[in-house]
C-alpha cells in the first residue's frame, strides 16, 4: 500500500508499477489528500481494501481526452463534483459569479463546469459508453431524487438520470463504496448492484423491488407544488438507517430507486478511516496553495452527523441525525502527528464537526431503534429523552491541552447553545470561556423573531438571550474580553418586512453592524428550500410567507447593515413599506436620518403593534455551513445591553 500521494498522471502511475488502475476518480476539486476532503477519504478507503485508484483532478470538460489520461479503468469511473455543490461554489445567493474558488490552487475560478457531476459523467459516456460510472459527494447526494434547482428555477430530475451514471452513493460512503467495488471485482454487473444500503439505482422493472414507498411521479411533481412538498417530507422522514423504507420515484417507464441509508460507523470504524495514510497536503505538483486547506490543516474532526435540525441545512439529508464519534486515542494520535509539522505554531484551530459540542447520539435509543421520523431532538425544545452531557468532550479537550507542543486549543466550528444550556452541569461553558475561545465564539441565533425561528427549526430567541447572559457573566468573572459572533440570516421563509425590521432593531440595541450577513440560499434538499419553492411548510402543509422577489430580499438584507451608506435607499424603502417611518429621524432609536434639507417624516399615527408570533402548527422540524468569521468581531453584549434589548422587545409585544 502506497504511503505517498495517489497518482494524478500516467507517469506517476507507471512509477508505482501499475499498468491499469482499478478505478479512475474524477473530482471537481484540486487533489488534497486530507480527511476533510471527501475524495481523499473514499480513495484511501478503497486503497486500504486493496484497490488501485488514480485521480483526475479538475479535467478540462471541453476536452474528451482529459478524463482518459489513465486509459480505461478495470472496474469503473468514480465521479464527484467536489466538497461543495458546484453551483453553490460558483454563485452567490444573488446568482453573481464568485471571484474565488477555495478548492482550486491559487483560488482561481473557472476550473470546473456548472453542474460538474453531470458534465463529467456525460464526458466519460462519450468515450466509454459501457464502463460503470459511480457518482457521489454532496452534489450527487442532495440531488439524488427530483429536486428544486434555484439557479435554473426548475424542478430537476434525479441527477442519476441526467448524468447517465449507473449507481449513486449518497451520504458518507465508506461502506457502500467498498461493497460496490467488491461486487464489481467479483464479476457482478453494475446493473445488479441493487442491494447496497446508501445507494440509488435505476430500473425499468419493479418486480424485484420489495417493501418500497412509491413517491409521486416526476410529472406529478412538476404539475403540483403541493405534491412535491409532500414527496420531499416523505423523503425527509426516511433518512434514518434503522427505520427508513426503500423509495421509488417514477419517470415514465423508468424508475429511480433509493435504498435505505448506510448504518452509522462505529467508533472503531471511524478511527480506522482517520488512521489511513493521508498526506494532509495538496498534491506537490501544485505551484499555488489550495485555500481550503488552511482552515482544516491544523484542525481535528471529532464527530460526524447532527441532531440539531436546522431547516435550512442539508446536513441531516447527507450525514444523518445520528452522531458518530472518534475515540480520544484516535484524535490524540492525529494531534501528536500535527505537532511534529514544521509549520505548526502550537495552536489547534478546531476540535469538532458539524456541531462541535456533539460527542454522542442524542439519546441511547438511537443506535438501536434509530431517530424519531417526525420529532426533533432539540426543537422546539429539548426532548425529554435527550442526554445533554459534555463530560466526554471536556475530557478530550483537557487531554489535547496537555499535549507537549500545544499552546492553545480553539473551537471554531460552532457550538449549539441550546444543547449547552440543556446540560445541567455548567462545567463545559466555564471550560469554553476560559480555554477555548480565540477572541470570538461563533454562535448561530439566526434571527430574533420566534415566528421565523420556528420555520428555521431554531430555538426561541429567549434561549439565545439566556446564553448571552451566561457567556457575558463568565467572561466578566474571568476578566476576559471575548466576543460573540452571531450569524444572522435575512429573507428566510416566514420573514416578512416586519420581522426584518425587528431584527434590525435588535442589532441597533446591541450597538454594532455585522460585517457579514447571510441571505437565505435555497440549496437542494432542505426543508427551507421546499418552503421557498412551494410556499408551504412540508411539515404541516400550511402556507408560509416567502420573500422571493430579489428587490425585497435586497431590502431585508440591507436592514441588517443599515449603517452602511450604500444601503440608505433600500433601508428607507423597507421602513416605508413596513410602516415604520418612526425609525427615520434623529432620535436614539432611529435607524437612519433624513436626508440633508429634508424634514423628518411624519411618524405613523400609531406604530404597528407587535403581537405575539404565532408559529404554524407545532410539528417536527427537522442544517448550513456557517459563513467565515467576521474580520472584526462585534462586541459581546453587556448585561445592561441585553436587559435594554429585552425591555424593548417586551414593550413592542404589549
Amino acid at each position: 500500500m502506497s504511503s505517498g500521494f495517489l497518482p494524478i498522471s500516467a507517469r506517476e502511475m507507471r512509477t508505482l508499477g501499475w499498468t491499469q488502475p482499478d478505478f479512475v476518480y474524477v473530482i471537481g476539486d484540486a487533489y488534497v489528500d486530507h480527511p476533510s476532503f471527501g475524495h481523499a477519504i473514499i480513495s484511501r478507503v478503497l486503497e486500504a481494501a486493496g484497490y488501485k485508484v488514480a485521480i483526475v483532478s479538475q479535467p478540462d470538460w471541453r476536452d474528451e481526452n482529459s478524463v482518459n489520461i489513465f486509459g480505461t479503468p478495470r472496474l469503473g469511473f468514480l465521479v464527484t463534483g467536489g466538497n461543495m455543490d458546484s453551483m453553490v461554489n460558483h454563485y452567490s445567493v444573488g446568482k453573481h459569479r464568485r471571484k474565488t474558488d477555495a478548492y482550486t490552487p491559487g483560488g482561481l475560478t473557472g476550473k470546473r463546469p456548472d453542474y460538474a457531476t453531470v458534465v463529467y459523467c456525460n464526458l466519460i459516456r462519450r468515450t466509454h459508453p459501457k464502463i460503470p460510472i459511480l457518482i457521489g459527494g454532496i452534489e450527487a447526494s442532495l440531488r439524488r431524487l427530483a429536486h428544486y434547482d434555484y439557479w435554473s428555477e426548475k424542478l430537476k430530475r434525479s441527477i442519476l438520470l441526467d448524468s447517465q451514471a449507473d449507481l449513486l452513493l449518497y451520504g458518507m460512503g465508506e461502506r457502500s463504496i467498498v461493497e460496490a467495488a467488491d461486487a464489481l471485482n467479483s464479476g457482478l454487473s453494475v446493473h445488479d448492484l441493487t442491494f447496497i444500503d446508501g445507494t440509488v439505482w435505476r430500473t425499468n422493472d419493479l418486480s424485484s423491488v420489495a417493501d418500497a414507498l412509491v413517491l409521486p411521479s416526476y410529472e406529478e411533481l412538476k404539475a403540483d407544488k403541493r405534491r412535491y412538498a409532500e414527496s420531499f417530507y416523505t423523503q425527509y422522514c426516511n433518512t434514518d438507517p434503522f427505520r427508513a423504507k426503500r423509495l421509488v420515484e417514477p419517470y415514465g417507464r423508468e424508475f429511480v430507486v433509493q435504498n435505505p441509508p448506510q448504518k452509522p460507523l462505529s467508533t472503531q470504524e471511524m478511527d480506522d478511516v482517520y488512521a489511513l495514510p493521508y498526506q494532509n497536503l495538496p498534491h506537490p505538483s501544485y505551484h499555488d496553495t489550495v485555500p481550503a486547506i488552511s482552515e482544516v490543516r491544523f484542525s481535528l474532526v471529532s464527530n460526524r452527523g447532527c441532531f440539531g435540525g436546522c431547516s435550512f441545512c442539508a446536513l441531516t439529508f447527507h450525514q444523518g441525525r445520528i452522531v458518530q464519534v472518534r475515540s480520544h486515542e484516535s484524535i490524540l494520535r492525529e494531534a501528536r502527528e500535527m505537532t511534529k509539522q514544521p509549520d505548526f505554531k502550537g495552536y489547534i484551530h478546531d476540535v469538532g464537526g458539524p456541531t462541535a459540542n456533539f460527542r454522542r447520539p442524542a439519546c441511547d435509543g438511537q443506535l438501536k431503534r434509530g431517530v424519531c421520523p417526525t420529532k426533533q431532538c432539540l426543537f422546539p425544545s429539548p426532548c425529554k429523552n435527550l442526554v445533554a452531557d459534555h463530560t466526554d468532550y471536556i475530557a478530550l479537550l483537557q487531554a489535547l491541552r496537555a499535549l507537549p507542543g500545544v499552546k492553545k486549543v480553539f473551537i471554531r466550528s460552532g457550538i449549539r447553545f441550546d444543547y449547552l444550556l440543556a446540560d445541567p452541569d455548567p462545567a463545559f461553558l466555564k471550560e469554553l470561556v476560559k480555554y477555548h475561545v480565540s477572541g470570538q465564539l461563533k454562535v448561530a441565533p439566526e434571527h430574533v423573531s420566534d415566528q421565523v425561528l420556528h420555520y428555521m427549526g431554531k430555538p426561541r430567541h429567549a434561549v439565545y438571550q439566556k446564553f448571552c447572559r451566561k457567556y457575558a457573566a463568565l467572561n466578566e468573572k474571568e476578566g476576559l474580553k471575548q466576543y460573540l459572533v452571531p450569524y444572522l440570516m435575512s429573507s428566510h421563509p416566514g420573514s416578512t418586512m416586519k420581522q426584518a425590521v425587528e431584527l434590525a432593531e435588535y442589532i441597533r440595541d446591541l450597538g454594532y453592524m455585522p460585517e457579514q450577513v447571510q441571505d437565505f440560499y435555497p440549496t437542494p434538499s432542505t426543508l427551507s428550500t421546499v418552503m421557498y419553492y412551494t410556499g408551504l411548510d412540508p411539515r404541516t402543509m400550511e402556507p408560509v410567507y416567502v420573500p422571493t422577489d430579489p428587490h425585497e430580499k435586497a431590502m431585508q438584507r440591507a436592514l441588517l447593515q443599515y449603517r452602511d451608506p450604500k444601503n440608505y435607499a433600500l433601508v428607507r424603502e423597507a421602513l416605508e413599506k413596513a410602516g415604520r417611518t418612526d425609525l427615520i429621524g434623529n432620535g436614539e432609536k432611529c435607524l437612519i436620518r433624513p436626508r440633508k434639507g429634508e424634514k423628518q417624516p411624519e411618524p405613523a399615527k400609531k406604530p404597528p403593534e407587535k403581537r405575539p408570533d404565532k408559529p404554524a402548527k407545532k410539528a417536527a422540524s427537522p442544517p448550513r455551513k456557517p459563513e467565515k468569521p467576521q474580520k472584526k468581531a462585534p462586541p459581546t453584549p453587556t448585561a445592561a445591553q441585553l436587559r435594554q434589548a429585552e425591555r424593548y422587545l417586551k414593550k413592542r409585544k404589549k
